[in-house]
């Protein structure tokens, strides 16, 4: 197996250099040949001066702060590997987990990570309001963008180049870019499966309550956006 791992960054000097360390470890005990490109959305810690201490990666740094789709969309258009993931610089999902999609590989496009499956492990969960307006949102986005996937915003998630392709169609720079992407996925026709996984909550997470509400206008873009042909 050959994989680019893509991960968004910002203020992440806590935890980077750790999860960039796991996952080469990763690599070397499962003989993948990888690629790890870090897209620095111009921190404004020492997120970029720990990255450029690290061999072996590819950085990519925002001139300004776009937010995490677009820091996204930049680091998969520039993956060289057959296969794409891309993951949270906290690791609230572990590169471990990808154990669990390999198996899918030869049937589906898409694999993506999901914490509300039955055999879903949360060990660490949100504060209530998080899980309340959560829960909210994600039976917007079911509604709006497709029933069958339970959580379209866990940040772990491995696709092949026909999907990579649809990165090209991504308009949303913040965090709706996740069921954009699901949404794109759909209109083309193209294998998506949810995997259930084990994620741990972090407390410092730079998502805050008053992004929930805005998703969910980017719900609405989405529906606007395929209603305009902007996705043909």
């Amino acid at each position: 197996m050959n994989i680019s791992v893509v991960i968004p960054a910002f203020n992440e000097s806590t935890v980077i250099a750790e999860t960039i360390k796991k996952i080469k470890k990763y690599f070397k005990i499962n003989n993948i040949v990888g690629e790890i490109i870090v897209v620095d959305d111009c921190s404004t810690d020492n997120t970029l001066a720990i990255l450029k201490n690290i061999s072996d990666i590819k950085v990519l740094k925002n001139l300004k702060n776009h937010g995490k789709g677009y820091s996204v969309r930049k680091g998969v258009l520039v993956a060289s590997q057959d296969w794409i993931l891309f993951m949270d610089a906290d690791n609230s999902t572990d590169i471990s987990e990808l154990d669990k999609f390999r198996k899918y590989l030869a049937d589906y496009d898409a694999l993506i990570a999901s914490r509300a499956l039955v055999e879903s492990n949360v060990v660490v969960k949100q504060n209530i309001i998080k899980v309340t307006l959560g829960r909210a949102g994600n039976l917007i986005i079911r509604l709006l963008i497709d029933p069958r996937i339970k959580d379209t915003q866990c940040g772990f998630k491995l696709f092949n180049k026909k999907v990579q392709a649809l990165f090209n169609k991504i308009t949303i720079k913040g965090f709706g870019f996740d069921f954009e992407l699901v949404w794109l996925i759909k209109k083309n026709n193209l294998r998506i499966k949810e995997v259930p996984v084990t994620w741990v909550n972090n407390f410092t997470s730079s998502v805050k309550w008053w992004h929930y509400p805005k998703v969910l206008l980017e719900v609405l873009a989405v529906r606007i956006n395929n209603l305009l042909g902007k996705y043909k």
